[in-house]
């Protein structure tokens, strides 16, 4: 018996399931997100007025140097969140909302999040998420280790929440 039949058949029968393959659409929607609280205004940094004796003896009239005395920044102590920008992350869009007190990270928890209704990103994001906002609260910052098989919502997690960090000035 020859081969050539089978394989036809098989041509045949493969090229028919990948004609009959019916591919929608992935609907995101972003809905509105709350919006962020910015920290209090800075003030301008202090400088020093310095005055040298010259030569003749004859004191100049003091400058101002521009230098900052110190780098004292203040830190208000009041508890303080924002919310990361909306990242997509490929497999949907996710956003970061981050609760501080002073510098430290109390609460990150997902502020909104859309994966399209697809059941394996779904599953992915149920399991990740927990474990990255863990990660984040540890490390107290956005410079987590990730979770392996979720690579894209570890990436789209840290990208909106380096942006709520930063509208926190931290």
């Amino acid at each position: 018996m020859k081969p050539a039949p089978m394989v036809i058949a098989g041509t045949v029968m493969g090229l028919a399931g990948l004609l009959s393959f019916n591919s929608s659409a992935v609907k995101l929607s972003l809905g509105a997100l709350p919006a962020a609280t910015t920290p209090p205004g800075s003030t301008a940094p202090a400088t020093t007025t310095t005055t040298a004796p010259r030569a003749g003896g004859s004191t100049p009239p003091p400058t101002t140097a521009g230098v900052p005395t110190t780098t004292t920044t203040a830190v208000p102590s009041a508890a303080r969140s924002a919310t990361g920008t909306a990242s997509n992350y490929s497999y949907g869009i996710l956003s970061v909302k981050v609760s501080v007190s002073g510098t430290k990270l109390t609460n990150i928890s997902i502020a909104s999040i859309d994966d399209g209704g697809n059941p394996r990103s779904a599953y992915i994001d149920q399991a990740s998420l927990p474990l990255l906002e863990q990660q984040a609260l540890s490390a107290q910052s956005a410079n987590i280790q990730g979770v392996s098989g979720a690579s894209y919502t570890t990436a789209g997690f840290e990208q909106s929440l380096q942006s709520a960090l930063s509208k926190l000035g931290l």
